[in-house]
């Protein structure tokens, strides 16, 4: 063992900074945000109910307050670190602060993993993704913003190379690069492409990362 300690979510300093934190590892952040947005308004009827699973301090709540407004939307986001939960910002809706495995869920219209899912064990979130869709409407979707596992060859390479780019952009410094990337060894696990069912639809996609739209239909 090198000493490495394990990268985690239950850290008061990474949540007090955590809006700033992945701004500057992910630059296409708000984008996708907003893009997610889009995507839930074009799924969630009025009265519906909508689920933020992994909500860290509530971008996608704020992003979307305007629309649990208008179509009196029922809004929980769950959150597993107190201290992302204690930085909260999401707006409106109720915040649950649990594993999300263990949350038990009511139908819903519309669920979000916003760069959650891969945090998940990879033994139990097969299961778990196949029986959240079992409770989601029909009409509704799950949608998840995700990073992926890594393409093959030399095309893989120049991705992950693409990825340190943008983090040494944005002034961080090499050495905070590669000492996160061995703090997540085992505790953030990419998204395989067979997780995704074969409905999934991609509707959005920047060096390692990627978006999906699961309908139930």
């Amino acid at each position: 063992m090198n000493g490495t300690k394990d990268w985690t979510f239950k850290d008061e300093k990474l949540a007090q900074n955590f809006d700033n934190h992945v701004r500057e590892q992910l630059p296409w952040y708000d984008f996708a945000t907003q893009a997610t947005a889009f995507i839930t308004r074009s799924y969630a009827p009025k009265d519906g109910l909508i689920y933020d699973i992994g909500a860290s301090t509530g971008n996608i709540g704020k992003a979307l307050t305007p629309l649990i407004e208008e179509r009196d939307l029922r809004f929980f986001a769950i959150e597993e670190s107190e201290e992302l939960a204690d930085n909260y910002k999401g707006g409106i809706g109720k915040l649950i602060c649990q594993d999300a495995m263990e949350v038990e869920y009511e139908p819903f219209d519309v669920a979000i993993f916003f760069l959650s899912f891969m945090f998940m064990p990879v033994n139990k979130r097969g299961k778990f993704l196949d029986d959240l869709m079992q409770k989601c409407n029909y009409g509704g979707a799950i949608i998840l913003v995700e990073k992926m596992e890594a393409e093959e060859g030399y095309a893989g390479t120049t991705i992950r190379r693409l990825t340190m780019d943008w983090k040494m952009q944005n002034a961080v410094k090499p050495a905070d690069i590669v000492a996160k990337e061995l703090q997540l060894c085992g505790i953030q696990r990419p998204v395989m492409k067979h997780e995704m069912p074969f409905n999934a639809v991609e509707f959005f996609r920047l060096g390692e990362f990627a978006g999906y739209i699961l309908e139930k239909r």
